[in-house]
């Protein structure tokens, strides 16, 4: 994996692919970041990828994806995204600052633009005092939540609790302390302690994560 830009979002992209046993090569401008990070990274260099010469010397047209996590500068994000089109690399990953910038990035080539703080901001907005502990939305308005169970689903089995008729949504897991996760069936207890995997409309969602 070709990851482009070492701030805080390609780096932890980059250091996380890194834990997961993948071949990462960093390409990263600034010296200073290209020295905090070698120790960590399988392999890091410093250069400069709004250069396509640059590029081509390091092998970059060798990769079959890049992530493309430079974000101070639109300019150098389009240039870099321009450059990894030209290269032949097929699936690209581009952090986008605005939805104008992303929609530049789309029309050039890029066929996954994240918007990381935004994402971030939205995520948080749901996770702020409630019971939802984590919160994947999805573009059709479907999300899928880990989130402590409502009192009145604790102590009673997926059918006595009726969650899908009274709230529209599904109850997919039940994860219970020092227990391995398990799929959700009719039979299935819910106690206090347990972290519960939910799917289902975000507002359906949010109506049952607000229940007492």
């Amino acid at each position: 994996m070709l990851v482009i830009g070492l701030g805080r979002f390609g780096a932890s992209v980059a250091e996380t692919l890194v834990k997961q046993g993948r071949e990462v090569l960093a390409i990263e401008r600034s010296p200073e970041l290209v020295q905090q990070w070698a120790s960590t990274l399988t392999h890091v260099v410093a250069a400069d990828a709004t250069n396509i010469d640059a590029l081509r010397q390091l092998g970059a047209q060798e990769f079959s994806s890049a992530v493309v996590g430079v974000g101070t500068s639109i300019e150098s994000s389009v240039l870099i995204t321009v450059n990894l089109v030209d290269l032949g690399i097929e699936h690209l990953w581009v952090k986008a600052i605005t939805p104008s910038h992303g929609k530049i990035l789309t029309r050039i080539g890029a066929n996954h633009v994240i918007y990381p703080e935004a994402d971030a901001g939205v995520r948080a907005a749901h996770l702020v005092g409630g019971r939802m502990l984590d919160f994947i939305e999805f573009d059709d308005g479907f999300a899928i939540v880990k989130m402590y169970p409502p009192k009145e689903t604790q102590g009673f089995t997926l059918a006595e609790s009726q969650v899908r008729s009274k709230y529209g949504v599904t109850i997919v897991g039940v994860k219970s302390p020092g227990e391995d996760f398990t799929y959700a069936v009719p039979n299935t207890m819910v106690t206090r302690r347990d972290v519960l995997i939910v799917s289902g409309h975000v507002d359906l969602l949010e109506r049952f994560a607000a229940r007492p």
